[in-house]
């Protein structure tokens, strides 16, 4: 193995090996955690026009009087005719505001009187929401590399655009290796184990922004895992590989990915758990070789692979970093930084992290409610109570 590398280290070589892939258009329906790859104006004012904020009366702003109902304005429905002093219009929230009426008296402080109104005394612009208030015309309302959630798909709607430009998802392939790896739902042979790599490195995919297009169990034999690797090369923009990466006689993955013109980036992070993450490239696919240990597999995925499925798809970098105070001590490791799982608590002095009790590689379960990932640098003794360190978020 090359001499060990730093998390940020193996994070800065794998973000400068990734290319910007194409963008295609994206209806706005299926939009949702889509990386926008243009800048959207709007083509409107937003409202488009002067609207009511309250349902009541549309009036000549004035004191308080009795006045004549000659219309009604609704939403979508504009009232007919214009209010002049001595008039009102009823008017329902969101309705254009009548021609010279300028404020609406809220239905609450008016009393309807046989086809007249009266009304509470009223300020000029109360009560009505101005044309371009939210969004001026021509107004940027989402830059590019924004990830798309709710909030940006309403906006974008709401200037009327029905598909957007998004980078393309990155397809991905996850090869998981190892002879006694069982498919759920099988019975357990001798020295079996159920495989959950497969299925959480999916998942982390998909939630990563990526399209996944192939989830392969791999034999431990060389000829199974070049061939298995080989295909999986030709098609995808990013091979993931979880196991068989360090030196053991029945590891083939890290001499197959060379074989097959893969060029190592790097092999080996000094990280707990992780240490023989290996990433290459083979012009513009990415090729990570993660640890067979489940745990192992999620975090090097998150501290790696993420980022790169994520800058692929032209997103803006992301803060995923925040301060904690670990909540009980926690033993350092004399030469590695390590990654522990901890759930995040809110404390009136910020977040409080609580560390999983089992932090074994093969502990599936500490991810179990883990919001981030606590990073502890390497040395002596222990991280106290109370410590302040940095976490990457889940």
């Amino acid at each position: 193995m090359s001499e060990l590398i730093s998390i940020e280290e193996g994070r800065r070589r794998v973000l400068e090996a990734v290319p910007r892939l194409g963008d295609e258009p994206v209806a706005l329906d299926a939009a949702l955690g889509r990386v926008l790859a243009e800048e959207v104006r709007s083509p409107i004012d937003v409202p488009p026009f002067d609207s009511s904020g309250m349902d009541g009366y549309a009036v000549v702003a004035g004191p308080a009087g009795e006045l004549e109902v000659i219309g009604e304005a609704r939403a979508g429905h504009p009232a007919e005719v214009g209010v002049t002093p001595g008039s009102a219009v009823r008017v329902s929230t969101g309705a254009v505001v009548p021609e010279g009426a300028d404020a609406v008296v809220p239905i609450e402080r008016t009393t309807a009187v046989k086809g007249r109104v009266r009304v509470a005394e009223s300020e000029a612009g109360a009560n009505i929401r101005r044309a371009g208030e939210d969004i001026p015309f021509n107004a940027v309302v989402l830059r590019s590399g924004t990830t798309l959630g709710p909030p940006e798909l309403g906006v974008a709607a709401s200037v009327g655009r029905a598909e957007l430009r998004c980078g393309r998802k990155p397809r991905v392939a996850v090869l998981v290796t190892g002879d006694e790896l069982t498919p759920p739902g099988q019975p357990l042979g001798p020295g079996g184990i159920y495989s959950s790599n497969g299925f959480a490195l999916a998942a982390q995919v998909e939630r990563a922004g990526g399209l996944l297009i192939g989830r392969t169990t791999v034999p431990d034999d060389r000829g199974g895992t070049r061939a298995a690797i080989g295909q999986a090369l030709d098609v995808a923009d990013v091979v993931v590989v979880s196991g068989g990466v360090s030196v053991g006689p029945h590891d083939h993955v890290k001499g197959a990915l060379l074989e097959l013109g893969v060029e190592e980036r790097f092999w080996g992070v000094s990280l707990r758990p992780g240490k023989p993450t290996w990433f290459g490239t083979r012009g513009d696919t990415l090729a990570f070789g993660l640890p067979g240990n489940p745990v192992s597999a999620m975090v090097t995925f998150q501290l790696f692979a993420r980022p790169a499925l994520a800058a692929l798809q032209g997103a803006a970098p992301e803060a995923r970093r925040a301060g904690a105070r670990l909540e009980r001590a926690v033993p350092r490791n004399a030469q590695r930084e390590q990654a522990i799982r901890v759930s995040l608590l809110e404390s009136k002095n910020g977040l409080v992290a609580r560390p999983a009790r089992a932090q074994g590689s093969h502990v599936l379960t500490s991810m179990l409610g883990a919001d981030a990932l606590a990073l502890i640098a390497p040395g002596d003794g222990e991280a106290a109570a109370g410590e302040r360190v940095e976490v990457e978020l889940l």
